[in-house]
């Protein structure tokens, strides 16, 4: 089987729908699926089998993204396609339209995996519009693009769901991306303390992800603020890039926080990020808006007892027994756990064995083997639709 896989973003950007594709990239393979893709060009990427780069430029404020012409997508889309036997579109910009004119003419299965929840994030990009009109906008959008697919993945039971509201009445189906758990079980936690000047005992808590506004950041640096009164030399060490960095920078310089935040910028996911994970001794996680919150579960796979506010798809993941705390969702409460851990050995090496024996459910081998088998359940229903179709549309020219 052939599968071609459609994005508006892939590496070097990072984030999750990115590592969604290359995840399921790596482990399809093993399940009979050979798959292609076609993705932006940013400048920097290597030649790699099996990626078709389409030209883009760099939209304006943001150095990370890029605006893929329709024309040049639709186009490498059409000739990708050409002996496939489903398309799978991962964005809903570009790739989403280029990926409906390629399925119709080539008549095979298109599908898509909702992986954003626009709704609550354009207020945050588009501040001067009111946010109702805004969300509006964004659940109508939703529903005409999903209600032209022939299916929708989610990545999470609370996307489902949420869809569902907005109206959208194709098959939905729940399928998480997993996660490959031996990148995250052998990471270097003291050598990367020691290239950090990072104490060996000192408490340090981790964020990994885009440094966005719609991730809450705000909220955690307030819980930081307030759980040093109980933790004086707690550390909160933030990993990744984004639009919100010099926003947030100025903020633990005016609440005196420079000795407590540092900022490291993007870590290479194979190399500095696992080492990262092991210096930890809690990852904190504050969004309220992910579809999953893979890196929950990277920091699970490395045995981070995992302190987060239950919201959205992170809802799929927290839960007793998964080696997290869940507070409220009040900067108080949030502290408050996060001092309890940080000042806990007894209770870290509790939950960080529940959150290693919980995450190994999450594995990219049995991940991909379930959207192998919804590939097949796919083709073969939209084949059986349209043998059905052309056979009451035969009898009724007969008649």
């Amino acid at each position: 089987m052939r599968v071609l896989m459609l994005s508006d973003v892939y590496f070097p950007r990072v984030n999750g729908v990115s590592t969604s594709i290359e995840t399921f990239r790596n482990r399809l393979p093993d399940q009979g699926v050979e798959v292609r893709l076609v993705a932006p060009t940013y400048g920097t990427e290597p030649a790699e089998a099996g990626i078709i780069r389409v030209p883009g430029r760099a939209v304006p404020g943001d150095r990370e993204d890029r605006l893929v012409r329709y024309r040049a997508m639709r186009r490498a889309a059409r000739e990708a396609a050409a002996d496939c036997d489903l398309i799978h579109v991962q964005t809903p910009f570009a790739a989403h339209y280029a990926g409906l004119a390629a399925g119709r003419e080539r008549a095979i299965p298109v599908i898509a995996t909702y992986h954003t929840l626009f709704e609550d994030y354009l207020q945050h990009y588009v501040p001067l519009l009111p946010a109702g009109w805004l969300r509006g906008i964004a659940r109508r959008l939703s529903r005409s693009q999903c209600e032209a697919l022939d299916a929708v993945i989610a990545p999470s039971g609370a996307m489902r769901d949420r869809l569902r509201r907005y109206g959208v009445t194709r098959p939905i189906h729940v399928l998480p991306t997993g996660i490959p758990l031996g990148r995250y079980t052998a990471g270097d936690g003291e050598r990367f303390r020691t290239g950090l000047g990072i104490a060996p005992n000192r408490p340090v808590a981790l964020y990994v992800g885009r440094v966005a506004h719609e991730k809450n950041l705000s909220f955690l640096l307030e819980a930081v603020d307030q759980a040093r009164r109980q933790v004086p030399d707690l550390l909160l060490l933030v990993t990744g890039e984004g639009p919100a960095m010099a926003d947030l920078q100025d903020r633990v310089r005016r609440q005196g926080l420079s000795d407590h935040v540092r900022f490291l910028g993007y870590l290479e996911r194979r190399g500095a990020l696992p080492d990262c994970y092991a210096a930890a001794d809690a990852f904190v996680f504050a969004s309220r808006t992910e579809t999953q919150g893979l890196v929950l579960l990277e920091a699970m796979a490395s045995g981070l007892p995992v302190v987060a506010l239950s919201a959205m798809g992170t809802a799929d993941i927290l839960g007793q027994g998964r080696g997290c705390l869940v507070p409220a969702d009040r900067v108080e409460a949030f502290a408050q756990a996060v001092a309890i851990v940080l000042g806990n050995p007894a209770l870290r090496r509790k939950l960080g064995q529940e959150a290693r024996e919980y995450a190994a459910e999450w594995s990219d081998d049995a991940l991909a083997r379930r959207l192998a088998d919804l590939y097949r359940a796919v083709i073969a229903e939209v084949g059986a639709a349209r043998a059905a179709g052309q056979a009451a549309a035969q009898g009724q020219s007969g008649s």
